[in-house]
């Protein structure tokens, strides 16, 4: 374990970063105790809450190893100790995680065993369970394209209908201008017949 903290040595940064490190260094051997008498979910859990643990004091490992630069050389050979110590207990701890983390059958309880033909069992329900699901992503993959096309079918729909209503109003139009222009040829003729006969008889 490392030895304790020198308040003759190293600054109060470092001492700090000392002191919070051996609170999170016992709370990491508690919950690596723990995890043993733990199955299934709550393992997991307590598993990931070893590991925030160890990051957290990875962290301030890296806090020391930049702190300990400013230590003055008559005493910092002690503080290089001290870090080392810590250094070679965390990297216990870690190999402990690891060993736990690595324990499938206590992960996973009852679902899990080591069994060839039971695990074959297991993935070949899996893949079945795959299988499904994608089947069923490109079933409503499908349904979803075809109520696009559908839509799209359905706004050309209606903008052939518009533009037809419009085509219809436009050719009545034309029609109504050309009967109205044969009204004003037809009465023209008829002036200029009368005109004709007019200028006969004068």
């Amino acid at each position: 374990m490392a030895n304790p903290l020198d308040t003759d040595a190293g600054s109060e940064l470092f001492g700090s970063y000392e002191a919070e490190l051996k609170l999170v260094q016992a709370d990491l051997n508690q919950k690596l105790d723990q995890i043993p008498e733990l199955s299934g979910e709550p393992r997991k859990a307590a598993v990931r809450q070893a590991e925030r643990a160890l990051d957290e004091a990875n962290e301030l490992l890296d806090q020391m190893r930049i702190e300990k630069q400013n230590i003055p050389s008559s005493t910092r050979s002690k503080t290089n100790q001290r870090f080392r110590n810590f250094e070679t207990d965390i990297d216990s701890l870690k190999r402990k995680l690891k060993s736990l983390s690595s324990d499938r059958k206590a992960l996973f309880g009852n679902r899990y065993t080591d069994d060839p033909s039971t695990t074959d069992d297991q993935l070949e329900q899996r893949q079945q369970l795959l299988s499904g699901t994608d089947r069923l992503d490109r079933s409503s993959q499908r349904l979803r394209e075809s109520q696009r096309i559908a839509l799209e079918t359905e706004d050309i729909g209606r903008g052939t209908l518009a533009d037809l209503h419009t085509q219809r109003e436009t050719i009545q139009h034309t029609r109504a201008g050309l009967l109205e222009s044969e009204g004003y040829v037809e009465r023209s003729v008829k002036t200029l017949r009368g005109m004709a006969r007019w200028l006969q008889i004068g």
